[in-house]
């Protein structure tokens, strides 16, 4: 039957009904279909990974506090910041350097994208521990001659990192001392042979005494028990000023060593400004803190893809002379204005 009109009558109108309704499910089933394929889609892109390092040092935390932050201030410089972009195991020996092979071990372990090695001594512990993942030298006297790398240019395995060049400027601290006592005669040199880069020191420190003509004294301190027999050997030998070089048992009992120069009074020079910190008179070195900021960038290149075979060791390029006034007053020494001129810090 149809309306007057023409048109249909209600069964069309189910069918149009239908017909939508039909439609309309279709649709949604569509929009369902395509969110469903978005988010599996979303689920399968892997998560960005969050770059984990190991560091590892020989010392405790406070002991070597300015390294930490010169390290946490490199990072910060290239965008990263821990906890949030960047994820730091941190690992001290705390003075015991039997424990670091098994903190090393447990960095690899935890598989880490890259260790951090804050001195020498934890190169090694982390070069023993293993050949793949990439190790960062914080700093080293002589990466050559320590075996960590073949070559300054071209290292080739999975060590890079930074040169202190200590031993190059052991002559310049000779130099220094004896500007500080012009009637420097004797000179005891504080150190242990078995070190990388102590050998080329002495060669440097002999070549300045002979031009100085000055009589070298060496005395070796290769545990802390060592220390006070040094002392007593300074005493004998009636020496007029210290050199001391790099060593771990040097650098962690460098609060004793500062207390037994003073007990002495002897002037002394040190490669660290934390024994100036700690009372020393004075030091002269590369500038670790400098070091330890810019081992931050061979991080961010070994994270993002570079090989640490690849990647120069860098030297310093910034040297300080650090003097404590009231230590040099502790011992009944004046420094000469033209040295003071010279400092980069002077603690009064």
């Amino acid at each position: 039957m149809r309306t007057e009109s023409g048109q249909q009558g209600p069964r069309n109108d189910s069918k149009l009904k239908v017909s939508a309704l039909i439609a309309h499910s279709v649709l949604w089933f569509g929009l369902c279909a395509l969110l469903l394929a978005l988010c599996a889609s979303a689920h399968a892109q892997p998560a960005t990974k969050i770059p984990r390092i190991g560091f590892l040092s020989a010392v405790s935390r406070s002991t070597i506090s300015d390294r930490v932050e010169a390290f946490h201030q490199g990072l910060g410089e290239l965008g990263y910041v821990e906890g949030k972009n960047i994820f730091i195991e941190w690992r001290f020996a705390e003075g015991k350097f039997d424990r670091l092979p098994s903190l090393a071990a447990e960095l690899v372990r935890l598989k880490v994208d890259v260790i951090v090695a804050e001195a020498p001594t934890s190169t090694r512990s982390a070069k023993q521990a293993t050949v793949t993942i990439p190790i960062v030298m914080m700093f080293d006297e002589d990466p050559v001659g320590s075996g960590f790398v073949a070559s300054l240019a071209h290292p080739g395995g999975n060590i890079t990192g930074l040169s202190s060049l200590n031993p190059e400027i052991s002559g310049k601290q000779l130099e220094l001392l004896k500007e500080i006592v012009p009637k420097l005669s004797r000179v005891g040199v504080l150190g242990d042979v078995t070190r990388p880069g102590t050998p080329q020191a002495l060669r440097e420190i002999n070549v300045t005494a002979d031009a100085f003509r000055v009589h070298v004294q060496y005395l070796e301190v290769r545990a802390s028990k060592d220390i006070e027999i040094a002392f007593r050997a300074a005493s004998k030998e009636r020496v007029d000023a210290l050199l001391v070089l790099g060593s771990p048992v040097l650098n962690s009992q460098r609060k004793r060593v500062v207390e037994l120069a003073v007990k002495s009074r002897l002037p002394a020079i040190y490669p660290r400004q934390e024994a100036v910190e700690d009372g020393g008179l004075m030091s002269y070195g590369a500038s670790i803190a400098d070091l330890s900021r810019r081992a931050a960038t061979y991080v961010d290149k070994i994270v993002k893809g570079a090989n640490p075979a690849d990647l120069p060791v860098e030297q310093p390029t910034k040297f300080e002379l650090i003097i404590n006034l009231h230590g040099a007053k502790q011992i009944g020494l004046t420094i000469p204005p033209n040295v003071l001129a010279r400092a980069d810090r002077v603690i009064k």
